[in-house]
């Protein structure tokens, strides 16, 4: 294994020694060989490595771990032995503690470098991080793509690490046992049916994945084929295989016969049960360190296509701090935006006057309206539509409610992209006294508050849940105020 001495000598596969110094957004480890920065995967802050190189930039470049020389004193041995291999947990190497320090640090940063915050003020108005005490099996839906191994037997797992090729997993430690019992049923009757896995690069089989949500709560449990045609061929030995799983709500296959990435076509049909799982979310007193539950809860539908937090544990952490953060006293007027099934609307519209929940996907939109009347609460309206679409509207109608026009409060818990620039207008249009942010994308995050904090806002708080453990995916939530003068 021979070591380079000189920087412009290093090429593809050559081996370098290195420090790792930092971790950089995707979890890689940062060290520094002669000035030039490498991104070693699987590779944590404090550990001393060899690495060989697999890319080279003009001025950074990408390697993998190749002998550990000495572990850094966070480095632990993840209960997953599929870590390295699995393309979903990134981080899991690196002990809890330290995951929620990194994320943190993420975050704030962030703030720092594109929205321009000061680090003395991020510093001052985050608190610290709210994770688990056992951060594993806490995911309440996954999405595993069906295949045929090199052995030509069927697969169920998740993909590699920036690939489409499927490592085998029949227990992922993020999600319920449930999981593996559903995938081993749905694979025997695949196997005895002869149904074919989807081949993506020929565009030929037929199942290409299996969705499994589960409501914890209730212990309710949800299956969905994904297929890429009309039907699934002997569906009543599908469903004699799945009726055994203990919780077992309901069946459907969802139809997708286009060559994309997008995991859901446009139809689902039931073929076994109801088409919907109940859940339910109960609020916590963030002011504790172990979060007590406060009593107060709301019932959830949850359909196939509906937003709904993987996480309930620390969805229940992070609704009550935007409660906290929304400082409602009984007669405030609150616009809910990207509503989903209206999982925060209706813990808001305990606490408010009114709440109005805008979410552009129809069947989302359904499920609110049915939660809202499920729960009793009569002070929440929603309507369907991008909210950039939506609040424009509202906010030009002459006919729109004054009170609705001009709100106390403003949530916002928009995708991966953030929120769309005309939504940000008209939010700074109708001047609310605070804006609660929920996002799980710091960069759109950092975006998005430099606008609004130019428009005449000021950050007051912010604080990492961590949604996503054992991965780099960060959920934060930030408060901010309308500027007095």
């Amino acid at each position: 294994m021979a070591m380079l001495d000189k920087l412009d000598k290093l090429d593809k596969n050559d081996v370098i020694e290195l420090t790792i110094e930092d971790m950089g957004s995707d979890g890689a480890g940062v060290g520094r060989y002669e000035g030039m920065t490498f991104f070693v995967k699987d590779a944590v802050t404090g550990d001393k490595v060899m690495a060989r190189i697999t890319k080279m930039k003009k001025n950074y470049g990408f390697a993998r771990l190749e002998k550990m020389l000495k572990p850094s004193e966070h480095r632990v041995i993840p209960e997953c032995e599929l870590h390295s291999r699995c393309g979903g947990c990134q981080i899991s190497v690196l002990a809890y503690g330290q995951q929620l320090a990194y994320k943190q640090k993420k975050v704030q940063e962030t703030l720092n470098r594109i929205g321009g915050f000061a680090p003395e003020l991020t510093e001052r108005i985050f608190e610290p991080a709210a994770g688990m005490d056992y951060p594993y099996r806490y995911r309440n839906k996954a999405q595993f793509p069906i295949g045929t191994g090199k052995d030509g037997k069927l697969v169920a797992g998740f993909y590699a690490a920036r690939t489409h090729s499927i490592i085998p997993v029949s227990d992922c430690r993020l999600g319920p046992l449930v999981n593996r019992e559903v995938l081993l049923a749905v694979l025997a009757y695949m196997e005895e049916n002869h149904v074919e896995p989807y081949d993506e690069t020929r565009g030929t089989g037929l199942v290409r994945h299996v969705l499994i949500r589960n409501a914890f709560a209730t212990n309710e449990v949800m299956v969905c084929l994904v297929i890429n045609g009309r039907r699934l061929p002997a569906q009543d030995k599908l469903i004699a295989a799945l009726r055994g799983v203990e919780g077992l709500t309901g069946i459907l296959v969802n139809q997708n016969r286009k060559n994309t990435n997008v995991i859901l076509g446009d139809v689902t049909q039931l073929i076994y049960g109801r088409d919907y799982i109940m859940d339910s979310v109960s609020l916590r007193d963030c002011g504790s360190p172990d979060f007590p539950r406060t009593g107060e809860s709301v019932d959830y539908r949850i359909s196939p296509q509906s937003f709904y937090q993987v996480n309930p544990e620390q969805t229940e952490k992070l609704y009550s701090l935007v409660l906290e953060y929304a400082g409602l006293t009984g007669k405030e007027t609150v616009w809910d935006l990207y509503c989903g099934i209206g999982t925060i609307s209706l813990f808001l519209a305990q606490r408010a006057g009114k709440v109005y929940g805008v979410e552009s996907v129809p069947q989302a939109i359904e499920d609110a309206r049915k939660n809202a009347a499920q729960n009793g609460i009569v002070n929440a309206e929603f309507f369907e539509g991008k909210a950039e679409d939506v609040l424009p509207q509202f906010y030009q109608s002459e006919d729109a409610d004054v009170d609705a026009l001009h709100p106390d409060v403003i949530v916002v818990d928009p995708p991966r992209k953030g929120c769309d620039e005309r939504c940000l207008e008209a939010m700074i249009q109708m001047r609310p006294e605070r804006i609660v942010y929920v996002s799980c994308d710091p960069a759109t995050l950092a975006r998005d508050l430099k606008i609004l904090c130019d428009g005449g806002y000021e950050l007051k708080r912010g604080r990492v849940v961590d949604q996503f453990c054992h991965t780099v995916h960060v959920e934060t939530i930030v408060s901010i105020q309308r500027k007095t003068s």
